[in-house]
């Protein structure tokens, strides 16, 4: 199983637009085959920082997640957005234990 985990950082002016661009995306890549977990928050603290959290059951679902026509149109929304200072690691992990 992977996990992704961080941030973008998104200029203040254009959250509402990146809001509606993620939540098209997110619906879309929640659909998909061996997607397990995807979700964007906004910083209470931090206007602008949005962290990302990602669970795939592997590596070939990633792949094709990154393929996927959504993802196009989000790379696209991203440049035009301004997104800048992505933060982003990836993890191989084992199955969670309840906390």
């Amino acid at each position: 199983m992977l996990l992704i985990a961080g941030t973008v950082r998104v200029p203040v002016e254009n959250l509402a637009a990146a809001r509606d661009a993620a939540a098209a995306m997110i619906l879309a890549t929640r659909a998909e085959d061996g997607c397990l977990q995807y979700a964007f928050a906004e910083d209470l603290l931090d206007p602008g920082v949005i962290h990302i959290s990602e669970v795939w059951r592997d590596k070939g679902a990633l792949e094709g997640h990154g393929k996927s026509a959504h993802m196009a149109v989000w790379r696209t929304a991203v440049r035009e957005l301004g997104v800048r200072e992505r933060n982003l690691k990836i993890y191989e992990v084992g199955e969670g234990q309840p906390l």
